[in-house]
């Protein structure tokens, strides 16, 4: 990012978080990285509606990453359940019960309800509270009309999480190998940072993948400089708008 130093990109293990992050948290990785974004962020109380261009509901300070972050994006990604008081409930209807809800919880308020983050090792569930919902009272949850189906199982897979998820998260998880897509973003997020630090592509190079790899396959149309150069476009196109397909904006 343009305010750090030239060589606080180069620990890869800083970035190891991103490998656990969902699309509505890639993307604000990517959006907190924009330089215009962050002298918004200086200006915010001078034009606390700018957000809006963004795709934020309210300004969330670009100097938290995905871990302690919590954007409210603008229209809500698919992934957001959005629960509502029974208005008549069976007798042996399921409640709501804050407290039982895996993981680490977070309550934000976005100018309209209540948005509750649950957040547990290689996971996280996203629930839009309506106002009149308190803990006990029976519960539904809302799909929007426009494209029911498709929308309605990536409700049931996200509530499905909660059910699955043992009331205590595990302090230790085993997980496996990480997939070539969720590489991509860590390796597009380090030469992002890197080359708004001011490193050329060789150093990313060397930073990503090691001097020896470079020394012996950085040629003028060799595979690994074009890789390096393919992920700084990647991050640049993904800070500059990309962030918004994540978020499900458009």
């Amino acid at each position: 990012m343009a305010d750090r130093s030239a060589d606080s990109w180069l620990p890869t293990a800083a970035y190891l978080y991103a490998l656990h992050l969902d699309g509505p948290a890639l993307a604000w990785e990517y959006l907190r990285r924009h330089p215009d974004y962050r002298r918004d962020w200086l200006r915010r109380r001078r034009r606390p509606q700018a957000a809006h261009r963004w795709g934020l509901r309210l300004w969330e300070d670009p100097s938290l990453d995905a871990r302690d972050a919590h954007p409210a994006w603008f229209p809500d990604h698919d992934t957001v359940l959005q629960l509502y008081p029974d208005a008549d409930p069976p007798p042996n209807a399921s409640a709501f019960e804050f407290w039982r809800i895996p993981g680490q919880k977070y309550l934000v308020h976005d100018g309209k309800r209540l948005i509750l983050m649950a957040r547990w090792p290689g996971d996280c569930v996203r629930l839009a509270l309506a106002s009149g919902l308190e803990d006990g009272m029976a519960y539904v949850y809302a799909v929007r009309a426009s494209a029911a189906s498709a929308r309605y199982r990536t409700l049931g897979a996200e509530w499905d999480k909660l059910a699955e998820v043992a009331e205590v998260s595990p302090t230790v998880a085993v997980r496996f190998r990480p997939a070539p897509a969720t590489l991509l973003e860590l390796h597009t997020l380090q030469a992002l940072d890197a080359i708004q630090a001011g490193a050329s592509l060789r150093e990313v190079g060397e930073g990503l993948f090691g001097a020896d790899a470079v020394a012996s396959g950085w040629h003028a149309d060799g595979g690994l400089r074009s890789r390096v150069r393919r992920l700084v476009r990647r991050g640049r196109s993904l800070m500059h708008g990309g962030y918004r397909h994540l978020a499900q904006l458009e």
